[in-house]
């Protein structure tokens, strides 16, 4: 005689609602934190002592390639921004 032996499992329908919704919310984190850090960059390049040319690259450069642009600029370019040396002109 054989028994037959059921578990509580899931089917595979839920398992791809439950997966669905998982990516849709790891996908909206990562854009949120994806748009924060463009508008940082854009906030922290305004905000620097460039000049309005050296800015304007920067901000083109961020625009054009956002995730890039926003990883170099807080990389290299914050650091160029805050030293004068850098920044062609002396300090006194």
């Amino acid at each position: 005689m054989l028994s037959v032996i059921t578990t509580a499992t899931s089917t595979p329908a839920q398992d791809q609602g439950i997966l669905g919704g998982a990516l849709i919310a790891v996908t909206a984190i990562a854009g949120v934190a994806f748009v924060v850090l463009v508008v940082a960059a854009v906030i922290s390049i305004i905000r620097s002592e460039l000049g309005a040319g050296m800015k304007l690259v920067w901000i083109v450069f961020v625009v054009v390639a956002p995730f890039l642009g926003s990883l170099a600029w807080f990389a290299v370019g914050r650091r160029d921004a805050q030293d004068p040396v850098r920044r062609g002109t002396r300090a006194a």
